[in-house]
């Protein structure tokens, strides 16, 4: 497939970030999204819309806290885009799912354009050995020793974490594979695709490695970005902003600022997650994934996280 499209305002690549919520909060986020909009870089802030019943392993933030909750609003109007990451940051059956959902439309206006399953949630809708099929979903549960195996069920009919048709009516893409490539258009050109064999989600987005500060900037690395721009690309970079190494002592990561404000510079399309799909796929058109292309996307995402870049998620 054909993996160019024409950019606005002659702008010669596109490039955003989804930033899962994990350990954001109003003592570590602020800061970095001053950053990016003085930039002029937008991007999409995924959220928790309700408050966990239970501890946490990876806690966070959550829309329930009232000043939490005015600054996001703070950032949408902004232009940020706020995605969805799950209900809370732990296991949520059919109800509490749609709770949070009516919560996040109650909160933004809208249902989110744009979500991010999250790993300590077994509602995650065609995640874990799920992603995959035939030989690859094999090795995945090989690799991973069987611990995500079945385990997530959003898209089981039979489970009360179903929510599957919820997820099909009010959200338009969801996150699947993460890549070690900076340009994710190249390594994932049907992007947003829908999945017949998973019905259940609209549209899948692929994104660009950078689940820490150091795995975002080797992926913007000056070299890389360079590339980027010369292959007239698009990047969805996937992170974690609440992760420790994006701030130095309260001040944002010397190495991302400088990076980031670089690739500010050039001719980029700064614009948030769903904004740019919604424009490749205004360029392209719809596009179903066939099983070839399908076993080639989960190939190479294995290969990716059996490499060096074992962060891959």
């Amino acid at each position: 497939m054909e993996t160019k499209i024409s950019w606005p305002d002659g702008k010669r690549f596109a490039f955003t970030v989804f930033d899962d919520t994990d350990r954001t909060t109003l003592q570590n986020g602020p800061q970095i999204y001053q950053f990016l909009h003085d930039l002029g870089v937008l991007t999409t802030k995924s959220v928790w819309p309700l408050r966990g019943e239970k501890t946490p392993r990876i806690g966070g933030a959550t829309c329930r806290d009232p000043d939490y909750l005015r600054w996001i609003c703070q950032l949408k109007e902004q232009g940020f885009e706020i995605g969805f990451h799950g209900a809370t940051y732990h296991t949520s059956n059919r109800e509490q799912t749609i709770e949070g959902i009516e919560e996040f439309k109650r909160c933004f206006g809208a249902y989110p354009g744009a979500m991010a399953n999250h790993a300590d949630c077994e509602e995650g809708i065609y995640w874990g050995d799920a992603r995959l099929g035939g030989m690859n979903r094999l090795l995945y549960n090989l690799l991973t020793r069987n611990r995500n195996r079945g385990r997530f069920q959003g898209h089981v009919e039979s489970s009360e974490l179903f929510w599957g048709d919820i997820c099909s009516e009010k959200i338009g893409y969801v996150r699947n594979f993460v890549y070690a490539d900076i340009n994710t258009l190249k390594v994932c050109p049907y992007m947003p695709y829908h999945d017949e064999r998973r019905p259940y989600v609209k549209y899948w987005f692929a994104s660009s490695e950078g689940h820490d500060c150091s795995s975002f900037c080797e992926t913007i690395s000056e070299k890389n970005v360079s590339r980027l721009e010369e292959e007239g690309g698009a990047c969805i970079m996937y992170t974690h902003f609440g992760v420790p190494d994006f701030l130095d002592n309260g001040n944002v990561n010397s190495r991302f600022k400088k990076l980031m404000t670089g690739l500010s510079r050039r001719s980029g399309w700064f614009v948030p997650v769903s904004t740019l799909l919604d424009h490749i796929q205004r360029e392209r058109g719809r596009h179903t994934v066939s099983s070839w292309e399908r076993i080639q996307l989960e190939s190479k995402w294995l290969f990716d996280k059996t490499s060096k870049t074992r962060g891959t998620s």
